[in-house]
This record gives structure tokens, sequence and C-alpha cells, in this order.
């Protein structure tokens, strides 16, 4: 089944799902590594946070800088093979990965093994996710010149990512991580038939509009950079991918020290993450309709509305929590779906559609994983070094430390973002249509 042009009718609900279902899977693999992993290693195995910071630090650094390489590796290759052999492959090192880092033999290890073994599952992880992000992604934006069946597949791909954030949140602390690993065998085995088997794709190019063989990695690189609208677009996403990143990396020792409600944190999860999923489709109708822009710009305002509560959060305000949880989740769906649309028709107007994907989306997930490396990287040692300690059960400056940096730093720098987008041109380039 080829791309959609103009003329084509759009995609049946089916395909959409045939598309999107990959998303489920990788967002089993993303929670848990951005939200649970710090704190499952601090209590399983006695690694210290400064350690455990250290070692995301550099793994996702490693990460990040091999996602451009990834890219342009995609780009050369996949005029021979198209998507689907690269679906396939990258599911190896995924599978395999996150098996070894949550189901490693490691009781009886010493620090030193379990820290080496965290290093090592953690590389070979990231390295089948970005595969696996980057293929799905790049054959999601080539999927149709029509804006509106951007959103469609993009709204698609995230709302089922959602739904996989939400199982994945609550899966855990219910049933166990044994649980949650089977389920994420299971469906990336199921969502991978299915995309190559069912789902529509774009037509193999020919090799005259591939990549030239000699194009050297480094001008991949800096392609997209040579667009001044990926300029804006690029500069926003880092912005606000930061000010997302902290509170993913701090709000288990948030609700376990500030909230003491360290029970109730997969109900947290899933509230906000399910009020996302439920107002997805109202930001594709506002996207549609009034532009992505001003939509973007609006979730992010009532996001900072929402969330700088939590600031002054104290124990035992729990249910005060829920509802800046809730509150704040409503614009999570803008913050999903509207970005990498607007990278899509970015690729459009650079006449580089059935192209240069991989190059674009190398550096947009390069963007994406050196936040959530710094924000791993930076606070939780910079807590340690101000005291902190996870479990300590004190209510102190510490933990107002805590509080600092995981909701009001935040906001703070997400409003920045939305500043940044209100004087981009960007209104004007992605006008709805």
């Amino acid at each position: 089944m080829a791309a959609q042009d103009k003329s084509e009718q759009p995609f049946r609900v089916a395909q959409l799902l045939c598309y999107g279902g990959l998303g489920f899977p990788l967002a089993l693999v993303a929670l848990p590594l951005y939200v649970f992993l710090p704190k499952f290693y601090v209590d399983e195995y006695g690694l210290s946070l400064a350690l455990i910071g250290g070692i995301l630090l550099g793994t996702r650094l490693l990460d990040a800088f091999v996602d451009p390489a990834l890219g342009w590796w995609l780009d050369k290759s996949r005029h021979n093979s198209g998507y689907r052999q690269q679906v396939l492959l990258a599911s190896i090192p995924l599978g395999i990965g996150y098996i070894a880092l949550f189901h490693a033999p490691l009781s009886s290890a010493s620090s030193h093994m379990v820290a080496i073994s965290l290093a090592l599952s953690l590389t070979i992880v990231y390295l089948g996710y970005s595969w696996a992000s980057i293929t799905h992604q790049s054959w999601g934006a080539e999927l149709s010149l029509v804006p509106r069946e951007r959103l469609r597949l993009t709204a698609t791909r995230e709302g089922l990512g959602l739904t996989g954030v939400i199982l994945g949140a609550a899966l855990p602390q219910a049933l166990g991580m044994s649980a949650l690993s089977s389920l994420f065998i299971l469906t990336l085995a199921l969502s991978v038939w299915a995309l190559v088997q069912r789902a529509p794709h774009p037509p193999l190019q020919p090799k005259a509009d591939a990549p030239h063989p000699s194009a050297s990695l480094l001008s991949s690189f800096l392609l997209p950079f040579r667009s001044h609208g990926f300029l804006w677009l690029f500069a926003v996403f880092v912005l606000n991918g930061t000010a997302a990143a902290m509170p993913a990396t701090l709000v288990t020792f948030f609700v376990a020290d500030v909230l003491r409600a360290e029970a109730q944190t997969g109900l947290f999860l899933v509230l906000y993450f399910l009020a996302g999923a439920a107002c997805m489709p109202i930001w594709i109708r506002v996207a549609a309709r009034w532009g992505q822009v001003p939509a973007w710009i609006v979730s992010m305002v009532l996001a900072v509305i929402a969330f700088v509560w939590a600031y002054g959060l104290e124990a035992g305000d729990v249910k005060a929590y829920a509802v800046v949880c809730i509150l704040s989740g409503l614009a999570l769906g803008a913050d999903l779906a509207l970005p990498p649309a607007m990278l899509a028709e970015i690729i459009t107007q650079e006449q580089h559609k059935g192209q240069r994907e991989g190059a674009y989306f190398g550096v947009w997930n390069f963007a994406a994983k050196l936040n959530l490396a710094l924000a791993a990287g930076i606070s939780l040692p910079l807590l340690g070094w101000l005291g902190y300690e996870p479990g300590s059960g004190q209510q102190s400056a510490d933990t107002a430390a805590l509080s600092l940096a995981y909701a009001a730093l935040p906001c703070l720098i997400k409003l920045c973002a939305a500043a940044v987008l209100w004087l981009s041109p960007l209104k004007t380039r992605l006008k709805p249509r």
C-alpha cells in the first residue's frame, strides 16, 4: 500500500492502528527507563543516586549521539530494503536489553558488577529503542502529504503510546515487573508483525533519489540545521523537552519523600497519562482548525498554570496532587502529537520528503535524549550534593530543593519555550490547510 497524496482517501482506522501500534511497546520501554529505573536500582541493589545519575548521563549521551548516525544510515540503507527490515532488526536488541535491565540475576552481585550490568543493558536497550523509534517516525512522515492525515498518524502513534504508558505505570506496582515484561515482549512481537505486514508503507524510492553513498555523517547531521523553520522548531522542542524531562526523572522521589505517598505513585501517573490520552483528540481538532503553533502555545501555558501548584505541596496533599496530575495531563496530548507533525511538514517544505527523514528524526531524537541525559545527570547528583537522601523521611531543606527542581524550575523553562514559539515565524509557515 503506497503513501497517500492529496487526491487519495483518508487512512482507514485499521491502517492507522497497524501503523501506530508499535508506539505501545515502545512506551512500555520508555516509562520504566525514565521514571522507575533510578528508584528501582536504589531499592533493589543499593546503588547511590550519584552513581545511577552518572550511568544514566553517560549512556543517554552515548545514545543521543548514536541517533544521528542511525538516521544517516537509515536514509542510505532503506532505499534497498525499505523500513520493514529496519523495524525487524531493531526489535532484537530492544527485547534483549529490556529483559537484561530488569531481570538480570544480580541479587548477589557486587555494586561494581551491578553498575556494569546496568550500563551495558542500558546501552543495548537504548540502541534498539532509538533504531525502532527513528524508523517508526520516519515511516509515518512519508505516508502522506496532507497535514491533517499527518496529524492523525502522529496522534494514533502517540495515543497508543500513552496507552502503553498508562499500563506501564500501573502494572509494576499492581503485578510486578515480570507482568510488565511479559506484556512488553508479547505486544512488541504483535505490533512489529502488524507494522510490517498490514500497515501502509511508502514506496521504495529510486536509488537516484537516495542520499549519495559518499554523503558523510556530518553532512547528514548538519542538513536539518540549514532549514530556518527547523532551527526554530528545534529550539522550542529542546526547551519544552527539558521542562518535561526534569519532572519525569524526579517524580518517584517527589511522591515518596515530599508527599509521603509512595504507594500512590502508579495511580498519579495513570491519572496524568489518562488525562493526556483523553484530550489528545481535542488538541488534534484545535490544531486542524486554528493551527498547530497556537494550539501548542495554549497547551504549554495551561500546563504551567496547572503544574506550578505542585511546588507548594507538602506531606499528605494527595488529593491536591491528583488534581495537579489531571489538569497538567490535559496538555500532554499536544506535546506528543503536534511537534512530530510539525516536523513532518517542515521536511516536506524543504523538499526532503522520501529522502532524508532519517536525518531529521535522528537529530530530533538526539535532542530528546540529550534533554533526558542532562535532566538525570545533573538533577540527581545535584540533589545528592544538596543533602537530599531518598527515603530519609525528613521534611526539610533537602526536600524543598527537590520541590524546586521538580515543579518550579520546569514551569519557568516551559514558559520560555512558549515565548520562543510565539516569537518564531512558524505561525505563518505552519498555518492550517
